[in-house]
């Protein structure tokens, strides 16, 4: 998503509502894309605070992006995996 620091060149912009705020995304990708994107983040955060109802906002994003980004590193050591054993049986 590092699209977000480009120039305003080839930009899309798309609203889009994360638990119940707006939100106007700019990026490359497409607006499908940006709006699954801010729907999987909304998804968490309703999750989170279904369990954990006394968050403010703020904690609750914070512990939505710890767990985002645990999600993410996971998936990253498992491509790797994959892409390992893929070049072991390559070989």
């Amino acid at each position: 998503m590092g699209a977000y620091m480009l120039s305003n060149t080839d930009k899309n912009r798309t609203r889009v509502d994360i638990y119940g705020i707006p939100y106007t995304i700019v990026g490359t990708e497409s607006s499908s894309h940006i709006r699954l994107v801010a729907s999987m983040v909304d998804e968490t955060m309703r999750d989170i605070s279904a369990k954990n109802p006394s968050l403010d906002i703020s904690k609750l994003a914070v512990l939505t992006a710890v767990n985002t980004m645990n999600d993410y590193l996971k998936l990253k050591d498992e491509v790797e995996r994959l892409k390992e054993e893929l070049n072991r049986v390559k070989d």
